[in-house]
């Protein structure tokens, strides 16, 4: 999979316009209305089926995918996904089968990896150790770049990295602006003050505003803290895309007519992976629901900001009247 380029620093781009982060593809697919990304947990259920169900979301009007690369103590995850997690590494699932995977992809959307940062951070020990045993000099381990630049290499887009704090994310950002990725951080309900200045400072593509304290999960109905989130970050120049607990595409209008610039859906659609393993059901099905539910969500999303901006039309207009 090859997606797309580069510039340098940590700008964004919102719905109606504006500057773009590291990846053009990113900035696009925040550009022209709502963007949609759905989430999946890469070898869930096994290679092969993970790679009919990504391709599903892309048909299903995907604008950006974020890739689950396991982890053994995914820690910001709930339950569902901790189960995928847990299919996806008991299928073999590791760094190098998921760079594999991610060349092997034939999708349209561009590709963020979601993962955890011992994984990126050993990745560059593991290969600076390999070059060490054949070369017989002593290791030199360059952090998190060795990770980053195979990533750029075979199309990823950028990151999201839950439990990498902003304070502590330098030696990523830098090797992300090196090789033109984007850098996504999490900004909860409670993020405020010095931290959440720290976290803007550093975001980079779209910023993933948590809908809810806790743990990722689908619920039956939207968190008013995400209205509050949103209007938190109102001031920053970068598109809002907002998750956890989205689940219909009823949910998808509310949150984008409330102002989000993009919907992040993982539970709900690992959900109909998790079903269709339990029951044994051929892969195509599987792969046809979740492109179903993705245009649901894709298609409520889109509703949500024809409604909002029908709202912003008129209340211009009711301005020059009284002008």
């Amino acid at each position: 999979m090859a997606d797309d380029d580069a510039s340098t620093g940590a700008g964004s781009a919102l719905i109606d316009g504006g500057s773009t982060g590291n990846s053009g593809a990113i900035a696009e697919a925040f550009a022209d209305g709502p963007a949609y990304v759905p989430y999946l947990a890469v070898g869930d259920p096994d290679y092969e089926s993970s790679l009919a169900y990504v391709e599903a979301l892309d048909r299903g009007g995907a604008d950006v995918i974020e890739l689950g690369l396991p982890f053994s103590e995914p820690i910001a995850e709930g339950p569902t996904i901790q189960g995928a997690v847990v299919r996806a590494l008991d299928g073999g699932m590791t760094p190098d089968r998921f760079f594999a995977f991610v060349e092997e992809l034939d999708v349209d959307a561009p590709l963020v990896c979601m993962t955890y940062y011992n994984l990126i951070y050993q990745y560059g020990a593991r290969e600076a150790r390999s070059a060490s045993d054949a070369s017989g000099d002593a290791a030199s381990h360059d952090g998190p770049r060795a990770f980053v630049e195979r990533a750029a290499a075979v199309g990823i887009e950028g990151f999201v990295v839950p439990d990498l704090p902003a304070e502590e994310a330098d030696p990523l950002r830098e090797a992300c602006d090196e090789f033109g990725l984007d850098l996504v951080f999490i900004v909860a309900p409670t993020t405020a003050g010095e931290r959440l200045e720290r976290i803007m400072a550093q975001v980079s593509g779209y910023v993933y505003v948590q809908a809810r304290l806790g743990t990722t999960g689908a619920k039956s109905d939207v968190s008013d803290q995400t209205t509050e989130s949103l209007e938190r970050l109102r001031e920053y120049d970068v598109p809002k895309a907002v998750g956890f607990g989205i689940s219909t595409g009823e949910h998808a209008e509310r949150i984008v007519a409330g102002g989000a610039d993009g919907i992040i859906v993982g539970s709900a659609l690992v959900d109909v992976v998790a079903a269709g393993h339990e029951a044994g059901r051929p892969v195509a099905d599987v792969a046809a629901d979740l492109e179903a539910l993705s245009r649901e969500l894709k298609a409520g999303a889109e509703r949500g900001y024809a409604a909002r901006t029908a709202g912003s039309d008129a209340a211009e207009a009711r301005g020059n009247d009284a002008r």
